[in-house]
Order: structure tokens, then C-alpha cells, then sequence
């Protein structure tokens, strides 16, 4: 095919281009499509079709050839993602294994990724906070990084549009530090975790013990129903796909809405080799695909492109896109592309006992846990450590022991009510600052199989972060005992950057086009018509799910995008 014959470009050629049908990508289409916008959306993966492509949802765990597990052969092909909660036999079919796409660590890292329609957004943990202007101020008041161009006011009724729309169930707490969200009614804390919570309450003054705020439909809206949705059935198995569409995902929600307008086109099986820069019109022009089975090279056009691919591919699409131009990567006049990467600190964990509420139990399932946002240096710094960290919460109660039965005194043992107490765990998720030393970069020599550099990731803790992890134990050790909990233990999960899912950075917003690459409204400095939304766009991290924030900001891009390309600015 001639890249020559006008029909043919014709045919390729469309108002708006999205790279990645993950969490950010599948909102970028939505609302592209919603505003009438003739869309292109490239997916590198295959196509997954919500409720007939989820072949593990409705399984029981003996019907899995490994009851669950992961063959030993496979995690030894597969080390940098096997360690990975996700990396189960029910989900593999969602996971993209270390062989299929190989990069390069210069020091432990974690990639895990989906490459299907939907992405990750099948396999995500659902939490989804709010940030505050502690959290968007932190970069200017200690100096590390740049300052973010937006603040609380500028995303807080983006933030309101897409709650609405994804349904967030959560408790309205109150906190100036965890703004409330449009809510649908809450999980209810277990009994241990609400004696938690009051005895922080009563020792505490800066500290809060909340619900976990989740993207479960507690309560369906008219909303979610006309998405084709229904209530969480509280299985727990949101990660193999909801055939209920209980919780917020591409393929259950934003991607069918999209295709209802009829603007959109949805192409699989397309990764993206770069984007292209023409030198005379000064702006992107369109994306050079590979065919993920032929590896055939397309061109496709568009007036304005949204790069989605998830932060660290979209990283490396922009390092690979180079020109006259921009000889170091599309955009990349500040030098700071591939730089600032950014992660959470999931290294610590506090676990304790409860000996009390032996006469109560747990009731069904609960895709959700508690939550206790960040007290460190919030106000003022205080600590040794710069930022802070948030926590994530679960409880159970203890089962009758079992020690030396066997048959039918076995079943007899675990059929009756315990009267045991109760376990409860705090998993810290921390901020890791966003630093230089923290880089991608592309590989000189090795190549994957679509002919694109293999990603070199040069990733790594830091002192602030081994303090941080201290602090923590100390804090949670010192929690629990005034909570009355006993032996309580310390542990460090040896969980390596990457490992927690929320890569971000590289691409980062700024005021100053000299120190970042994406002005306030997620477009770029150096080339008007292309926009970042996915994780690498962020300046820095704070202690919350990055996921909601990534949703309000594409919105609002999209929504600025549109009207400067129909006033003929971009």
C-alpha cells in the first residue's frame, strides 16, 4: 500500500489519535468520541470484550489445572513480574510476561503490564483518593522536583465528573487533607478495625482510621445502568474481569460508551512504534504503528494526539519518536524526558493480633479495605524524612486451631464458629520523591520483536525512603499497642519499585518549559497538539492511588483539547 495514494491516507486519517486503552486512555476516548470527535484508538494488545472475554470469572479454585498457582517454569521465565500479587493463574491471561516483552534493569525493577484492551484497568486495585493541595504544594515547599501548574481547585469538579461516571463508593470524612468525593454508599468496617480507629481517635489528634474509598458499585446510579452496569456482588475476584461490571473498568465502562457514538475505531494488535513530527506545519502529524502479528509498519494521521500507552511506554514512545527537531525524543527540549521517575514505597508492613470480639464474625466478602491517609509532615515538616505515607488496611478473624486433626475431627474443628480473636495488617504505601537519578532510557543495541529499543530502567530506593519505612513501623507498632493489639511484628516485604503498579513521571507537567514537558493543561510545551494524561505526565506522587487523578486530568485535557483545536489553535 502507497503511502502516496490519497484515498488510502484518507482512510487513515482521522481527527484524534489515543495511544493505550488503559485506565486514561479509555476516559481520553470516551470523551473525545462524546464531543463528537472521529477517533482513532491504538491498542498494542489484543481485544477484550467485557463479560465474553473474562474466561476465569465465573471459575471455582479446583477447576484451575494449579489450584491458583503459577508453575514453577513460568516464574522462573518470567522473575521480574512473577513476584507480583497479580501474577496468579486466574489473571495470567491479563499479564504480560517478562519473555513477551523484554526490557533491561540496571537495578531491580518490576514492569507489570497488561496489553490487552482495558489494560490494567481489568487488573487494578480500585482504590481511588482524592488529592489535596498538601499534595499538589509538596514539590514547591521542600524543593524536590518542580512545582505542579494546577492546584486542588483547578481538578476538584474533574474529579466530581468522573466519580459520577465510574461510581466511587467511600464515606464522607471530612479531611482537609483526603478531600471527599462523590460518593455511593460505603463498605462497612470490620468490628476490630472500628475499635482501631477509636482508639486512634482517642490518642491521637492527627490521625484517621476511614474506609477505603473503591470504584465498587455499592449502589448503582441511572448513570451506571445505562453503562450496562449492576451491583458489586462482593466476589473478590474483580482482577479476572466483572462480568457484572461491579467495578469501573475500560472495557465495562468507558470504551462501550465511546462506541456508541459511532466516532469511534478501535485497532488492536497495534504497538507503537513513534510519533510523527512534521518540520514544516511545526506540530505531530500523526503515529507509525507495527502490526503486532505481521509487523507490517502503518502510518495513521490525526490534528491532535493523546499519548495513553501508561508511563513508562509512553516514556519510551517518546524516546524512540526523534527528528531534526527532536533529536533526544518527541518533546524533549527541557532534557528531562525519561527523568524523575516516580513509584511507591510498599516496603513496610505492621501485623498484630486482637484478643477480643471472640464473639463476632465477619459477614460475605468485602472488595475493599480500610484506610489510613497520611499524617507525616502534612502541615510542617517534622520528620527526618521528606513526605510521607498512607496505609492500607485488612483484618480477619482468626480461625479454631487445627493442630493434630485429621478426618472427620478436622471438618467438625473447621465447621464450627471460632472463638478465636482477630489478625489485622497495615501495608504502608509511601511517597517516593521524584529525583534525576531515577531514569529510563532507551537501549542502544537490543531491539524488541517490532524492531523498537528495549526500555532500560535505572530505578532505585533511596535514604529518604529507608527512614520513611522506619518511621512507619514505629508509628504503626506504636498505633497498635495503644489500640491494645498484641504481638505485634514488623516486616519488610522486599517489594522493589515497580511492584506496586504505579509508575509515574518521565513526562512531567510544569510551569517553566525549561524543567518540564507538559504544560498545565497536559499538553506539550514543544508541540501544541500532543497531550500526556496516563501516569508519566505526574510531577509527583503523594501518597495516594494515582488512578483517579489520572481520569480527572484526561477529562479536563480532552475538554481543553477540543475547544483550542475548534478555535483553530491546535
Amino acid at each position: 500500500m502507497s503511502y502516496f495514494n490519497i484515498d488510502s491516507i484518507k482512510e487513515r486519517t482521522f481527527d484524534a489519535i489515543v495511544i493505550g486503552t488503559g485506565i486514561s486512555g479509555g476516559w481520553a476516548v470516551k470523551e473525545l468520541t462524546g464531543k463528537g470527535i472521529r477517533t482513532l484508538v491504538l491498542e498494542r494488545g489484543r481485544d477484550v470484550k467485557h463479560i465474553t472475554d473474562y474466561p476465569t470469572a465465573m471459575k471455582n479454585p479446583w477447576e484451575f489445572p494449579h489450584l491458583g498457582e503459577v508453575p514453577l517454569e513460568l516464574k522462573q521465565k518470567s522473575p521480574a513480574s512473577s513476584g507480583h500479587y497479580i501474577f496468579k493463574e486466574p489473571t495470567l491471561h491479563f499479564v504480560v510476561k517478562d519473555y513477551e516483552h523484554p526490557f533491561v534493569q540496571e537495578k531491580p525493577f518490576s514492569w507489570m503490564r497488561g496489553y490487552q484492551v482495558g489494560g490494567r484497568s481489568l487488573l487494578w486495585a480500585r482504590q481511588t483518593q482524592r488529592w489535596s493541595d498538601f499534595d499538589f504544594e509538596g514539590p514547591a515547599r521542600d524543593g524536590f522536583a518542580v512545582d505542579w501548574p494546577i492546584r486542588y481547585a483547578d481538578i476538584a469538579p474533574w474529579y466530581s465528573y468522573v466519580e459520577k461516571f465510574a461510581g466511587i463508593s467511600g464515606n464522607k470524612d471530612g479531611l482537609p487533607n483526603l478531600p471527599d468525593g462523590e460518593f455511593l454508599p460505603p463498605h462497612e468496617m470490620s468490628c476490630v478495625e472500628k475499635h482501631f480507629s477509636q482508639q486512634v481517635a482517642k490518642n491521637y489528634k492527627d490521625r484517621n482510621i476511614i474506609i477505603g474509598r473503591s470504584a465498587n458499585l455499592t449502589e448503582p446510579k441511572p448513570i451506571h445502568y445505562q453503562q450496562g452496569r449492576a451491583k458489586c456482588q462482593n466476589r473478590t475476584l474483580c482482577e479476572r474481569g466483572c462480568p457484572y461490571g461491579g467495578y469501573f473498568s475500560t472495557n465495562a465502562s468507558t470504551l462501550p460508551w465511546a462506541d456508541k457514538t459511532g466516532k469511534m475505531t478501535l485497532k488492536p494488535h497495534s504497538v507503537v512504534h513513534s510519533i510523527i513530527y512534521n518540520e514544516q506545519k511545526k506540530k505531530a502529524t500523526g503515529v507509525r504503528v507495527v502490526d503486532a502479528n505481521t509487523k507490517e509498519m502503518t502510518e495513521y494521521y490525526a490534528k491532535i494526539i493523546f499519548l495513553n500507552a501508561s508511563a513508562l511506554n509512553s516514556n519510551l514512545i517518546l524516546l524512540n519518536s526523534t527528528s531534526n527537531r527532536f533529536p533526544t525524543g518527541f518533546g524533549n527540549d527541557s532534557g528531562v524526558l525519561g527523568k524523575y521517575i516516580g513509584f511507591h514505597n510498599y516496603r513496610g508492613r505492621v501485623s498484630a493480633e486482637y484478643d477480643g470480639f471472640h464473639d463476632t464474625t465477619t459477614e460475605g466478602k468485602r472488595p475493599n479495605g480500610s484506610y489510613v491517609p497520611r499524617f507525616r509532615n502534612v502541615y510542617k515538616q517534622e520528620t527526618d524524612f521528606l513526605r510521607g505515607y498512607a496505609a492500607s488496611m485488612g483484618s480477619s478473624k482468626m480461625g479454631n486451631p487445627t493442630d493434630g486433626l485429621f478426618g472427620e475431627d478436622l471438618k467438625e474443628q473447621l465447621a464450627k464458629p471460632s472463638e478465636e480473636g482477630w489478625n489485622i495488617s497495615a501495608n504502608m504505601m509511601g511517597e517516593v520523591v521524584t529525583k534525576e537519578s531515577n531514569f529510563v532510557r532507551l537501549d542502544p543495541n537490543l531491539k524488541d520483536d517490532w524492531g523498537i529499543p528495549q526500555l532500560r530502567m535505572s530505578v532505585d530506593f533511596d535514604d529518604n525512603d529507608l527512614k520513611m519505612v522506619k518511621d512507619f513501623y514505629e508509628q504503626f507498632s506504636e498505633m497498635f499497642t495503644k489500640a491494645s493489639f498484641i504481638h505485634i511484628k514488623t516486616a519488610d516485604t522486599k517489594r522493589v519499585p515497580g511492584n506496586e503498579n504505579h509508575e509515574m513521571g518521565g513526562i512531567r507537567m510544569g510551569k517553566d518549559p525549561k524543567t518540564s514537558m507538559l504544560n498545565k493543561w497536559n499538553q506539550m510545551h514543544a508541540c501544541k497538539n500532543v497531550f500526556v494524561t496516563d501516569g508519566g505526565c505526574m510531577t509527583s506522587t503523594s501518597t495516594q492511588n494515582p488512578s483517579l487523578t489520572y481520569m480527572a486530568l484526561t477529562a479536563r485535557a480532552v475538554d481543553y483539547a477540543v475547544k483550542e483545536m475548534r478555535k483553530g489553535n491546535i
